[in-house]
């Protein structure tokens, strides 16, 4: 008895993270289309509302969902007074602080880090150009991760009951 219950427990542990490691595959593009959707605030924040960058980041946390809205929010805490941060240790702080509980990866925080080193730095009309560069190429990032939800999604949960079952086998 002990041991059929000691073998469930092995199985449930196995399709769960299995499952776990599925939902990141799933979170990872709706992640980025929030992430596109915050830059594209951001942009009309900076073109046409004139709105200093400090609040437009505030706002822009404001609307969004987690785990964004702490990267904004923190983000616009870094570059307020008394802190007053460049966008660039801003953001450093922020991704540092956030970047575990969004699911994205590398590739996204390198645009994210490589706007921000561009914020703040020029004029309205370059800024909103740099912006645009960012939002190309999150959106060719979405593209890449909705073909890995594709991929591997329906596989990971598969293989964490496998691996799961696999062990039972083993130790049995």
């Amino acid at each position: 008895m002990l041991k059929l219950f000691g073998a469930a427990v092995v199985i449930l542990a196995g399709t769960l993270a299995g499952f776990l490691r599925a939902a990141q595959y799933a979170d990872r593009p709706r992640h980025i289309r929030g992430l596109i959707a915050a830059l594209q605030r951001l942009e009309t924040e900076i073109k046409y509302g004139y709105t200093p960058l400090p609040e437009a980041l505030r706002r822009i946390g404001e609307q969004s969902k987690e785990p964004l809205r702490a990267l904004f929010m923190t983000a616009a805490r870094e570059m307020s007074p008394p802190l007053d941060k460049t966008p660039e240790a801003a953001f450093a702080k922020a991704m540092d602080d956030h970047w575990k509980a969004a699911s994205l990866k590398a590739a996204e925080r390198e645009v994210i880090r490589q706007l921000s080193c561009t914020l703040g730095t020029s004029d309205r009309m370059d800024q909103g150009n740099h912006i645009g560069l960012a939002l190309q190429q999150l959106k060719q990032e979405e593209a890449a991760a909705r073909e890995d939800q594709g991929k591997y999604e329906k596989m990971s949960k598969s293989l964490g009951l496998l691996l799961g079952a696999l062990i039972v086998i083993l130790i049995f």
